[in-house]
């Protein structure tokens, strides 16, 4: 079941904070990132921010979230996690589906580390078209995708 997760609610908030903080780490050790921002995001850089999260529930547990920030022009795909126990479940796949369908837009923007192959898989299987790469100041190259509707 996915639902919108009120995340100024700090209970709330510690549940999104820990399936982020599950899943970055292993997305760091998939980019051999050393310094890699998304872990050192603090628990108030959930509670005090303008994005939106959904969360995807199994069994009564929070193993997906995704963050989106719908913007005038475009609808920005800000992180989609899910917590490493409930890997390679569709979770990802469920979530992408849903934000898609859910929001009206003409164009979904993304970015991942260009080493993260389940990601950048996902964003593919979607249509989303790689539109640019660059190296980041903390050694990690990114991927920006884009999905163009109508």
């Amino acid at each position: 079941m996915i639902k919108v997760l009120q995340n100024r609610d700090m209970g709330i908030a510690k549940k999104i904070f820990s399936v982020f903080q599950a899943s970055y780490k292993v997305e760091a050790d998939l980019l051999n990132a050393k310094d890699f921002p998304p872990l050192i995001r603090p628990l108030e850089g959930y509670t005090d921010c303008t994005t939106t999260f959904f969360g995807y529930y199994q069994q009564d547990q929070l193993s997906g979230v995704v963050e989106i920030n719908d913007l005038e022009h475009y609808t920005h795909i800000n992180s989609l996690v899910v917590h490493p126990s409930y890997f390679r479940k569709g979770i990802a796949r469920k979530l992408l589906e849903f934000v898609l369908k859910e929001y009206d837009s003409d164009l979904f923007v993304v970015e991942t580390g260009l080493g993260n192959g389940p990601a950048t898989n996902l964003y593919e299987s979607f249509n989303f078209k790689e539109v640019c790469q660059w190296d980041t100041n903390h050694g990690v190259r990114k991927i920006k995708f884009e999905l163009k509707k109508g």
